[in-house]
């Protein structure tokens, strides 16, 4: 077992299409880590507070970022037996300060050799061992730095106040993280989560392995704040397909996933039904194995990954952990 238990990475980057330039960086420093590690890219097209920043028209391109990088370590993690590390991105504008404790627990610093220094950094991630990886040169030599354009038709907001989606949850896992990062990546005020309760999870496979609400709550707003501080967080159980969306005017967006998106049109009916405003439904579907947002490769890659928590509980037992 590897003494080093926690760590960091930071990259830097200059687009938003898939860092295919960082996957050996990523999956050495998978094989160095133990228990957690938090990837943090870093970029000025993260600045949400620029004029020319529109969360909503990057939509594909930041899912596609975060799947990248989120499948290729999983993988990584996976190929070596450590399924329950917890892999987290979190995606930093340069000019932005981190917490104070944001390196607290951590044992080592990794770094792309060849990247600038990142600025702002906490004493706490500064007094670490600090190792630099090296990024696969010939891929980044050939990259293509292309700007997506949306056609300027487009009168969509840029954000949305208050972004509501849910889940289960149990066992945190990299398809959980896309989910809560891009509602995060939308919403300009809050966020709502709608967790399901332990009374509808009865039947659930190895339900004895299920993490407590409470678990459940707690890794959700860990993560969340630590992708983004700036944004409440409202978390609450819920009993039905609904929770707060089936009542709360002040909602203006819901995200799902490929699986969830039936549940999209019942809260439609619902709200409509309540005489509610209708929400904007934003679908994750790059993580879907009938994604066509992902190169041949990449694809390839996500089918070879298990983003389950069923998998993650199956995992535990077979292993007694």
């Amino acid at each position: 077992m590897s003494s080093i238990k926690r760590t960091v990475l930071f990259a830097h980057i200059h687009d938003i299409s898939a860092p295919h330039h960082l996957g050996p960086a990523i999956a050495s420093v998978t094989a160095a880590t133990a228990e957690a590690l938090v990837i943090v890219l870093v970029s000025q097209l993260f600045h949400s507070a620029e004029s020319t920043s529109n969360p909503v028209k990057q939509w594909d391109d930041v899912q596609r970022l975060l799947t990248y990088v989120y499948v290729k370590a999983t993988k990584a993690a996976q190929d070596l037996g450590k399924v329950l590390l917890d892999i987290s991105v979190v995606l930093k504008d340069p000019s932005q300060s981190f917490p104070s404790n944001f390196g607290n627990g951590m044992d080592m610093c990794f770094r792309i050799q060849g990247d600038s220094p990142v600025p702002h950094l906490p004493d706490s991630i500064e007094t670490l061992p600090q190792v630099f990886v090296v990024p696969d040169k010939a891929i980044e030599a050939h990259r293509q730095h292309s700007v997506r354009v949306t056609p300027s038709c487009d009168t969509s907001p840029s954000s949305y106040p208050v972004v509501a989606l849910g889940g289960t949850f149990d066992h945190l896992h990299a398809g959980h993280k896309i989910l809560l990062s891009m509602a995060a990546w939308i919403a300009s005020s809050k966020v709502i989560v709608g967790i399901t309760d332990d009374e509808l999870l009865r039947n659930k496979s190895n339900k004895h392995v299920l993490e407590s609400m409470a678990v459940r709550i707690e890794r959700t707003r860990s993560f969340l704040q630590l992708f983004r501080l700036d944004l409440e967080y409202e978390i609450v159980a819920i009993r039905d397909v609904y929770g707060p969306t089936g009542w709360d005017p002040n909602i203006q967006a819901l995200v799902v996933s490929m699986e969830t998106l039936p549940g999209a049109a019942s809260i439609d009916k619902k709200r409509a039904a309540e005489s509610l405003p209708p929400l904007r439904t934003f679908v994750i579907d790059v993580i879907s194995s009938e994604s066509e947002k992902l190169d041949h490769e990449d694809m390839e890659l996500l089918k070879q990954t298990k983003l389950s928590s069923t998998f993650i509980r199956d995992w535990i037992v077979k292993n007694a952990v």
